[in-house]
């Protein structure tokens, strides 16, 4: 039973829930939301593309609903956050702010339904990538610029905009952090979490600038370049033209391809690359891992494409940005060699799962579960050999606890079951099996737009997608971006109970 009151905090099944607190949170995101629309106005009106009114309108909005839960429900707050608020306050966050984000996509009329705005908007706040929006060519500039920045503020994750700036959560902002990275053992690049939240800001503006600055040096235009380098370090996928990178020259290929692979490194493996720390880079097993992995994935599918009658160069350059590509869950595609074996879609869908590093921008079950679930399974097979011998699960040299392990159990079982009920739901929206297969990995593993749905004979084709289908799709996004425990755990009953 639930008892409301005016009081700073909500009494929730006998605990007490700070309501205030969370409303001034969100508030605060909203506002940072609003501001981060200025870029996209301010290109529409270079640009004359017509849409700056519907996204001066949406940011108005955004605005004052942020302004309204931070200085007036959320106005006396106590900085005191529980972990349980901190799982739904990332619920909330991952629900209102994707919401929010549609309006500009139905102010411009870029699209004829709440649906497909709101799928258009988880889709890139979560940077999965998938789109129903048609004739981007000639779509306005500055919603192009504004799908790209949704993506941009929602890669690094929607909380650590608030933990980087709000020092007075203090052990409140670890469970943000915790619940924004729920299932994942994080290291940190400072003890102080807001300062290691801006350290990690720091990486991912730089990746970003690096980026944007090389595109522009290769001859793109501005919107192109900034689109692009938004989408690639967030690992989202959206793209400014039809055609994906088709147009584009192969310098820009090759920075695009460099820029995906470091996208779905571990940020604090980057941070001592950029401090020159090459020593502790070479020694991380995860990245090693992910090296490893990509260069074999590599190997196998340039050689199906020579075995097929491919060239060399044309095997090895395509083969390279494809599994960069999935492996970051970028989801960028362009035009493949014209015939493609099925050892790529078998290779392309291991990579689809497996995804990037845990604490990069990339979806996926991640490489160090992969790595836990490999080892925690090999001793068990020695153990039944040598029954007497004392082992343990190792990752960097640090001893993964039993408790972490059967987590990682968990999620991997809540991955597939969650891909199996999506993939169940789209078969009786009309799709056929391996499609719907392939567009619900897909889109749990925030790739999106992968060509392998096309190349194994089907058709992409989320804008024809039924209304049922699309919700089933945007709650598949939010679960691959929210790592399911939080999505899974707040709507628990059990979760609600006093402890």
């Amino acid at each position: 039973m639930m008892r409301y009151s005016f009081s700073n905090m909500v009494r929730i099944d006998s605990w007490r829930f700070n309501f205030r607190l969370i409303a001034r949170l969100l508030g605060m995101l909203l506002v940072i939301l609003a501001l981060s629309m200025v870029v996209p106005v301010l290109v529409s009106v270079v640009y004359a593309d017509g849409s700056q009114f519907g996204l001066i309108l949406s940011g108005v909005l955004i605005l004052a609903m942020g302004l309204l839960l931070r200085n007036f429900v959320g106005v006396g707050a106590t900085f005191e956050l529980h972990d349980r608020e901190g799982l739904w306050y990332t619920l909330i966050i991952w629900l209102v702010v994707p919401i929010m984000g549609a309006l500009p996509y139905l102010f411009t009329s870029s699209v004829h339904s709440f649906t497909d705005a709101a799928f258009e908007s988880f889709s890139g706040f979560t940077t999965t990538g998938s789109s129903i929006m048609t004739g981007l060519d000639d779509a306005p500039k500055g919603l192009l610029v504004w799908r790209s920045t949704s993506q941009w503020v929602g890669g690094l994750g929607l909380i650590l905009f608030v933990v980087a700036i709000l020092r007075r959560l203090n052990a409140g902002a670890a469970k943000l952090y915790e619940s924004e990275f729920s299932g994942t053992l994080q290291r940190r690049l400072h003890p102080h979490m807001s300062r290691n939240v801006q350290y990690m800001w720091r990486v991912y503006i730089l990746l970003t600038l690096a980026m944007f600055i090389l595109l522009l040096l290769g001859g793109n235009g501005f919107v192109d370049s900034f689109c692009l380098a938004l989408s690639t370090v967030s690992t989202g996928g959206f793209m400014t033209h039809m055609s994906g990178l088709a147009g584009l020259s192969s310098y820009s290929i090759g920075v695009v391809t460099v820029f995906m692979f470091l996208a779905g490194v571990n940020l604090a493996v980057l941070f001592n690359l950029f401090l020159g720390h090459f020593r502790r880079v070479r020694k991380d097993d995860e990245f090693r891992s992910y090296g490893v992995a990509f260069l074999i994935a590599v190997a196998i599918c340039s050689l199906a494409f020579i075995v097929s009658g491919v060239s060399v160069g044309q095997s090895l350059k395509f083969s390279v940005f494809h599994i960069a590509s999935t492996a970051s869950t970028c989801g960028f595609y362009t035009n493949p060699p014209a015939v493609w074996p099925t050892v790529v879609s078998v290779v392309t869908i291991v990579i689809l799962f497996a995804g990037a590093s845990a604490g990069s921008t990339g979806g996926g079950i991640k490489i160090k579960r992969l790595m836990i679930l490999t080892k925690h399974i090999h001793n068990y097979f020695v153990g039944m050999i040598h029954p007497h011998a004392v082992m343990c699960v190792k990752v960097g040299g640090a001893r993964v606890e039993e408790e972490y392990i059967s987590r990682v159990f968990a999620f991997v079982f809540l991955y597939a079951l969650f891909v199996i009920m999506g993939s169940f739901v789209l078969t009786m929206c009309g799709l056929d099996i391996p499609n719907a297969f392939c567009m619900a990995s897909a889109n749990m593993s925030n790739l999106g737009p992968s060509p392998i749905i096309n190349n194994m004979g089907g058709a992409l084709d989320y804008v024809a997608l039924h209304p049922v289908g699309k919700w089933t799709m945007i709650v598949l996004m939010l679960a691959g971006r929210l790592e399911i425990f939080a999505l899974v755990a707040a709507l628990m009953r059990v979760y609600w109970k006093s402890r």
